[in-house]
Order: structure tokens, then sequence, then C-alpha cells
């Protein structure tokens, strides 16, 4: 599933890899958004993917994001069990990398 949306002027490109992502994590997503603008206002889109590595018991869930920002991008990738708590994961890396390049 891949979608791409318009969120406060900011174009979100979330792709998933044979995953389709549920209403929560959308909301989750935006969420994530808000939060990532409160440190820098000039982000220009965010490129989110979605992926599941392994099979069965060992499956691991990765989520990535890239934040397109005037210079260059920040991205951060995390690996675990369930979307949403990996989601907010790469946003708090994400943060201190805009933290850091203020």
């Amino acid at each position: 599933m891949n979608y791409t949306e318009n969120y406060r002027g900011i174009k979100i490109d979330v792709q998933s890899v044979n995953l389709d992502i549920n209403g929560a994590v959308q909301e989750e997503i935006r969420s994530s958004i808000d939060k990532l603008s409160k440190f820098t206002p000039d982000i220009n889109a965010v490129d989110i993917y979605f992926k599941t590595e392994g099979h069965g018991g060992t499956a691991k869930h990765v989520v990535g994001v890239r934040v397109g920002i005037p210079g260059p991008d920040v991205f951060a990738e995390d690996k675990g069990d369930h979307w949403i708590p990996l989601l907010k994961d790469v946003v708090d890396k994400l943060v201190k990398q805009l933290k850091k390049n203020k």
C-alpha cells in the first residue's frame, strides 16, 4: 500500500511493502509530523517506509522516515514488533537530529 497526502502544506509519501496501514497508524503519522514541525518550520516533505523483515516468529517491522528540509535531509530508522511505538522512536531520533542541526 502506497499513498501520498498533503498535510498542512507538507507532502507525505507513505510506502509499505505488502502491508496495509490502518487509520491509527495514519493518525500517528500526522501526529508525528506535528511534533517534528515544532522543531523546524521548514519541512517540505516526509517520506515514510514500512516493511517487514523475516518470516513467522522472527519477523521484525522496520520503519524509516526521511524529513525533507532545506539543506541536508534527516533520516532515521528502527526495527521492532509494533508500528506505532516504532514510529514514535523514529520521530524521537529525528527530533534529536533537528535539534543538533539548529
